[in-house]
């Protein structure tokens, strides 16, 4: 008889209990936005990427959910009664600042919402055995039977994580683990699952630049080029002596095509990367000793030096 995994990232059914099971062995981590695993050091930003981050260990599947609880940290016992004095921390405290009038206050565009996701799937477009329903909270698998006693329970709304209490904007429901969390059952139900939608993808937004910083060492500079959701399949990247190509497509139709120009001369068969969730990190082998005052032949001097081993920002 089938069993599945409670490993945190594996979740698969199994029935010999030597195959092999990639999973993230700590607890998950959100702090300030942030969001990821203890054990492993991607970090991003929404719910849908944290999903996605590829476990970290490779072990055995089981029964028996092992992850460590998240440490608790405890408040110091203090008497109700006890006198708290601010001391000079009272003088050190800025004025407030006077606060702007309503009529003063700049009105903000509001965001263009994203396109809805289309509610059923396309007649015409494959369906395949193991597909996921991409519907959040549900997550059944299509099996390749008949359709017609589909149920999909599931939630329409986003993910809320505020002062440790974590639900859904469309339901009211609180909890504190995250296991919890993912098993709040959805408040809304369809007859059918959407397991490939329209099969449309958006148009292909061309970036023409993006943000990078560096650090180095005697021997090699590190530097990371952000962009968040890099396709691994499609991404290309190829070390030359003098500069990088750069081909990286995201999940979410955007693309970086460049001739990346580098200020010094690397090894290409020792230089390397790796995509992270919200960048590309590469590890670039000096040819020689020199220290990079920029990362980049055409960014501007600015007559600061780069200590070896500190980041130097552009």
């Amino acid at each position: 008889m089938a069993k599945k995994c409670v490993h945190k990232g594996c979740g698969k059914e199994y029935e010999d209990e030597n195959e092999e099971c990639v999973y993230h062995p700590g607890p998950p981590v959100f702090h300030e936005g942030q969001k990821g695993w203890k054990c492993c050091k991607p970090r991003v930003l929404t719910f849908d990427e944290f999903l996605n981050i590829e476990p970290c260990t490779i072990g055995k599947h089981s029964e028996v959910d092992d992850t460590p609880q998240p440490e608790k940290v405890e408040a110091p016992d203090i008497p109700n009664d006890t006198n708290v004095s601010l001391g000079s921390l009272e003088a050190s405290l800025p004025a407030p600042v006077p606060r702007l009038p309503t009529q003063a206050a700049v009105e903000r565009p509001a965001a263009s919402p994203a396109p809805p996701e289309s509610e059923d799937d396309d007649p015409s477009l494959e369906l395949k055995e193991g597909m996921s329903c991409r519907r959040r909270g549900c997550g059944e698998m299509y099996t390749g039977g008949p359709r017609e006693d589909e149920k999909c329970v599931h939630h329409p709304g986003a993910p809320i994580f505020h002062e440790g209490s974590k639900g859904w904007s469309c339901c009211k429901r609180r909890v504190l683990e995250f296991d919890q969390f993912m098993n709040i059952e959805g408040c809304r139900t369809k007859d059918r699952h959407l397991f490939v939608g329209s099969g449309k993808k958006a148009s292909e937004e061309k970036l023409e630049t993006v943000r990078h910083d560096y650090y180095q060492t005697a021997t090699s500079v590190i530097a990371s080029l952000y962009l968040k959701k890099i396709d691994k399949e499609t991404a290309t990247v190829e070390f030359h002596s003098e500069h990088v190509n750069l081909d990286l497509r995201t999940t979410d139709s955007k693309r970086y095509a460049a001739d990346f120009p580098l200020f010094g001369s690397i090894k290409p068969n020792e230089s390397k990367y790796r995509i992270l969730g919200t960048k590309l990190e590469l590890t670039l082998a000096k040819a020689d000793a020199t220290t990079w005052p920029v990362l980049r032949s055409d960014d501007k001097l600015t007559g600061e030096m780069i200590q070896v081993g500190r980041a130097g920002r552009v």
